[in-house]
């Protein structure tokens, strides 16, 4: 059940290409900022959005010239779009009886569908007596109910609280293990994707930047967008062996290279002082407070200077340092914390 395609749109202000591949039990992410062209992949992977180029295969066969109803392809949708006027139970056989299986052996698989997703007693209900989380179950059951090759989900947790999101995406990751085709997840949420996936594929302006493993792409990320998912600052630089050259600044690292380089650190690795610390730290520069927020448990300091990053301190911290938006600070940073790697 091997996909592997090219996704060609282009428009009058946009252009998205983008080569994936997804194999055998399989999940894929595609995840990027709004605008970025993954629901627009997702939608021409389904047929639902022309293609101005490139080609689409499903393990060898291919699926580019068929029309949306003939392509071995499941469906879960952001908003759902379960029929309103059906029960769980019909939405779910809807699929199969317009392929033509007969109403009793439809509503058969459905049952058990139903029943696999956990929703067995709520076969009668209408999608308005359904939570968000049993109606993202539904629809995930009348995808899976037409035996697809291909499932396409499309930001399947967007519409949930925090809490059942929580719930739900467990449930999803364990569905998703027990399905034997290749699947493609369009997300904007980095613990989504790092949970859901095999391999993500970050889109920016309609192109791929970054491919890899979720722990790949978060170690080494190679543009902002990805950093600030992750994490971490991340600057381009010059490296000479365990030196990097950031702007005006020179950093010691923890990895040895040469030529072209991006430096990445966490936040929580950046130490704040009032006044220049005794010693001397390895990584150190001044910095203007640009602003302070609440991040979590912990606060983070926006800092401007030689280099723009952020800073994760403690709120005993923060109060210790009586640190306010406009004062100059100093800014340190491991060499051990300081990672390098190649642009």
């Amino acid at each position: 059940m091997t996909l592997e395609a090219r996704v060609v749109v282009s428009r009058p202000a946009f252009r998205l290409d983008l080569a994936l591949r997804a194999g055998p039990g399989e999940v894929v992410a595609l995840l990027g900022p709004n605008g970025a062209g993954k629901t627009t992949a997702l939608r021409a992977l389904a047929g639902l959005t022309a293609m101005t180029g490139g080609q689409i295969t499903l393990d060898g066969q291919p699926l580019h010239a068929l029309p949306p109803e003939e392509r071995p392809v499941g469906m879960v949708f952001q908003d759902y779009l379960l029929f309103p006027h059906l029960s769980a139970l019909d939405n779910v056989a809807f699929g199969p009886r317009c392929q033509g299986v007969p109403k009793a052996e439809a509503r058969r698989a459905a049952a058990a569908l139903l029943h696999r997703v956990g929703l067995a007693d709520h076969a009668a209900a209408r999608p308005r007596q359904l939570s968000g989380g049993q109606a993202q179950r539904v629809a995930l059951a009348r995808a899976l109910a037409v035996r697809p090759r291909l499932l396409l989900l499309d930001e399947p947790l967007a519409a949930l609280d925090a809490h059942t999101r929580l719930e739900i995406r467990s449930h999803l990751r364990r569905h998703l293990e027990d399905f034997d085709g290749a699947t493609v997840l369009v997300t904007h949420d980095p613990l989504d994707a790092m949970v859901l996936a095999d391999r993500l594929i970050v889109i920016e302006n309609g192109g791929i930047v970054q491919e890899g493993s979720p722990s790949e792409v978060a170690r080494r990320p190679r543009t902002d967008y990805v950093a600030r998912l992750v994490g971490l600052n991340l600057y381009r630089a010059v490296a000479e062996g365990a030196r990097v050259k950031v702007g005006e600044l020179l950093f010691s690292t923890s990895d040895r290279l040469e030529g072209a380089a991006f430096v990445a650190f966490p936040p929580a690795a950046v130490a704040l002082y009032r006044s220049r610390p005794d010693g001397s730290p390895r990584n150190l520069w001044q910095a203007r407070i640009e602003g302070i927020e609440r991040h979590g448990d912990n606060v983070r300091v926006h800092l401007d200077g030689p280099i723009t990053a952020f800073a994760d301190i403690t709120p005993a911290a923060l109060a210790d340092l009586d640190l306010t938006p406009g004062q100059q600070i100093w800014a340190s940073v491991k060499a051990t914390e300081t990672h390098a790697y190649p642009a």
